[in-house]
């Protein structure tokens, strides 16, 4: 039987694209399924912040941080908590990736014409020891044009190879079994969709229109993660992380739901870890949703003042940019399944930042003069409009209209107006003096002394109830569905692992289905900025081990 071409890659987000475009640097035949509609392609890293995780850089060297790769690997393994047998293959994958992000990955991005935003940030601080969770010094680079702006030089690779003939992009392919017709996999087959018009990420018609089969000599899965299936995500639920949520938001499209996934098993891919996930605690819903349940992440600085359901503060280190999965595991245990922020008008100016492209046109658009603009007074215009038109944003001059209006929106009286006002009058306190036993408090003024932080994330500090800093706002914040940390177990070649730790002949996996490598490159937890990057490594890497297994 002959074949359709070399390599059929299943998922044209990030890592796909990764993939194919290494697949045509080697002068490869590629058919590129998926099945979303074409304005679609690029996937998930579209609508990211295009954060990157990268150590020693130059952008940190100019703004005094020293970083190296001892200290990124530090920090990895703490985070990770390495501690499965099953976690040979990502431990490995991770000491591979932290080698890239400390060396080649900032030179062969700024060749395909990646450029980063100055100010680098700092996610997911920890807040323990040396050896524990989080990121020692800020390694968060924005990539400058973030997901589309990342997602672009290698879209147009992999344009460029389909105009050479050596690219067959096929949109509403939804791949149904993998199959073998000799000694490895070489058979893909699925529905051909009807054609959509839907724009991107917006749901598409599922009505079947067709049938495929197709044959290559190898097959690499790039399909993402189960974060858009909420019911995937409930049957996979950590008991160490508390009861599933009731209500959960959705920080991706529908499409999402993880079902190449249960393809690729069936195939003879063994899946490991599929406990560990990364969902959000900062989620707000979108006032003007693209995709059912969408949902919002707040990447917020570290003076808003993070409450219960019924206004207890959080316990430390559990500040805003912390502990995502510490917090989560906090939240789930508490009986309720929102917590809520409080602030001022003068820290929602300097601190909150949206997550994804879209909520950030002046980054996304490349416009210094918008960015520079983010000086001026006032909240950034995407945060206006959530202030404006956001169900979960509440403006109070007073702090008893606050509390009233909060116990309104969530339909019960759980929070107390003298507790809360007790517990702002004490952290008030703290302030007013250089000293101070409050550890977020102290944690801010630890913030100020980077000059990134001091610049555009985080305000001075300064009294809650000073009338003078206002109005109050408070935030209802929800769960927000992610990434899935695990995934199909990979060699350090992206070879699909069966069951007894053999390669599965003829499949490759990259990406969020691989655990972006190896089947859990993250271990239980992220440093942030390691999502894309992973989709690229392992795309990468995917497609170059194809490559030179085919003939």
């Amino acid at each position: 039987m002959a074949y359709d071409a070399d390599v059929i890659v299943i998922g044209a987000g990030l890592a796909g694209l990764a993939a194919t475009a290494e697949l045509v640097d080697a002068g490869r035949k590629v058919i590129l399924l998926d099945q979303e509609p074409a304005q679609s392609l690029g996937g998930q890293a579209h609508w990211s912040f295009g954060g990157l995780f990268l150590v020693d850089s130059p952008e940190q060297r100019r703004l005094r941080i020293r970083d190296s790769h001892a200290l990124a690997w530090q920090d990895w393994l703490g985070t990770a908590g390495f501690d499965r047998p099953e976690d040979h293959w990502p431990r490995k994958w991770a000491e591979a990736y932290v080698d890239f992000a400390a060396g080649e990955k900032r030179s062969w991005l700024h060749r395909q014409g990646v450029r980063l935003f100055p100010v680098v940030g700092w996610a997911e601080r920890g807040g323990y020891d040396a050896t524990g969770h989080g990121n020692s010094v800020p390694r968060f680079h924005i990539t400058w044009g973030t997901g589309p702006g990342l997602v672009a030089p290698f879209e147009r690779r992999v344009r460029a190879g389909a105009a050479r003939g050596l690219v067959d992009l096929r949109f509403r392919h939804r791949v149904t079994g993998l199959s073998r017709s000799a000694g490895s996999v070489d058979t893909v087959s699925g529905e051909i969709l009807e054609p959509s018009d839907a724009e991107r990420g917006r749901p598409s018609s599922r009505e079947v229109a067709g049938a495929f089969e197709l044959r290559a000599q190898a097959v690499i899965v790039t399909s993402g993660g189960i974060g858009g299936n909420h019911e995937l995500v409930r049957a996979n639920w950590p008991e160490r992380l508390g009861t599933p949520p009731r209500r959960m938001l959705s920080g991706v499209p529908a499409h999402v739901d993880g079902k190449m996934l249960g393809i690729a098993e069936a195939a003879g891919g063994r899946i490991i870890n599929r406990d560990r996930m990364w969902h959000y605690t900062e989620g707000i819903d979108n006032w003007n949703p693209i995709w059912p349940l969408h949902g919002i992440r707040i990447l917020s600085g570290p003076s808003p003042l993070w409450l219960d359901a019924r206004g207890k503060r959080l316990p430390v280190p559990l500040f805003p940019g912390f502990d995502t999965l510490g917090t989560l595991e906090h939240i789930m245990r508490t009986g309720h399944d929102h917590t809520w922020f409080v602030l001022t008008q003068k820290i929602i100016e300097k601190e909150f930042t949206l997550s994804g492209s879209e909520q950030n046109p002046d980054l996304t658009g490349k416009s210094i003069c918008q960015v520079l603009g983010r000086a001026r007074a006032g909240a950034p215009g995407p945060v206006r409009a959530f202030m404006d038109h956001g169900a979960d944003f509440i403006v109070e001059r007073s702090l008893t209209d606050l509390v009233r209006r909060m116990n309104e929106l969530t339909g019960e009286p759980l929070i107390a107006e003298d507790a809360l006002r007790g517990e702002i009058v004490a952290r008030d306190r703290e302030i007013a003096h250089s000293f101070t036993k409050d550890l977020q408090v102290t944690a801010i003024r630890g913030a100020r002394k980077y000059l990134g932080d001091r610049l555009i994330r985080t305000a001075a500090p300064h009294r809650l109830l000073d009338p003078k800093a206002g109005p109050l706002i408070a935030v209802r914040l929800n769960i927000l569905t992610r990434k899935t940390l695990g995934g199909l177990e990979t060699d350090l070649s992206s070879r699909v692992l069966a069951d007894g730790g053999a390669p599965l002949p003829g499949v490759y996996a990259a990406g969020e289905a691989a655990g972006f490598g190896g089947g859990g490159v993250h271990g239980y937890r992220s440093l942030e900025g390691t999502f894309l990057g992973g989709c690229l490594f392992s795309g990468r890497t995917a497609g170059r081990a194809a490559a030179r297994a085919v003939s």
